[in-house]
């Protein structure tokens, strides 16, 4: 019987430390696990700095700008020196009536931010009290803050826009440029969003 026991005892202590050596990490794998880990680390910092540093930055260059109105010539809707924000036109064909848009202007060599009046097609025509008639029918400018007594008819050529600041009796729009049309290729977005200064906050309407 001392035999037995004594046979059992080594069987116990022989397994135990075979599973003890099993359980002991190898310093090759341990070292491969901190590696990993570093690299997790690594890579959750990266997608981090790209969500707030990178795709604002792809997003502004690609989709949209912002945009300082220097004069006054679209008050009230957006008060001189405002920040607006601004998105990009991909289509070009695609502006509407009353949309406030930033382009370019060859005559002028200058970036400006005013009103689309008149599309391709359209005849605009002032009557010297402050009406705006388009085709013949009168068009409604609840945004207008001034009127002037300009008189004066255009034709808008085909691809061409016509466009004219709100502040109507402060602006030097298409009515006074020597090529009042604007070519739809230097049309560079639609105004959104003013977010400066603060008392204007808001979108542009």
């Amino acid at each position: 019987m001392k035999d037995e026991k004594n046979t059992l005892n080594v069987k116990v202590d022989t397994e135990g430390k075979v599973n003890e050596k099993q359980n002991e990490e190898n310093p090759e794998e341990k070292a491969e696990k901190r590696k990993q880990h570093i690299k997790a680390e690594i890579i959750d910092w990266a997608k981090t700095l790209f969500l707030f540093c990178a795709l604002p930055v792809i997003i502004f260059e690609c989709f949209c700008f912002v945009a300082r109105v220097p004069t006054g010539s679209m008050e009230t809707t957006v008060p001189a020196g405002a920040q607006v924000l601004v998105t990009r036109c991909f289509n070009k064909d695609n502006l509407n009536r009353g949309d406030v848009v930033v382009f370019y202007n060859e005559e002028l060599n200058l970036t400006l931010f005013k009103r689309c009046i008149g599309l391709p097609g359209d005849t605009v025509e002032f009557d010297g009290t402050g009406d705006v008639y388009i085709n013949g029918e009168y068009y409604s400018e609840p945004y207008v803050s001034s009127y002037s007594d300009f008189e004066g008819s255009f034709t808008v050529p085909e691809d061409c826009y016509f466009f004219c600041g709100d502040n109507r009796g402060g602006s030097w729009d298409a009515r006074l440029w020597n090529n009042p049309y604007i070519n739809k290729e230097n049309v560079k977005g639609k105004a959104r969003f003013i977010f400066f200064p603060f008392d204007s906050i808001g979108p542009v309407k």
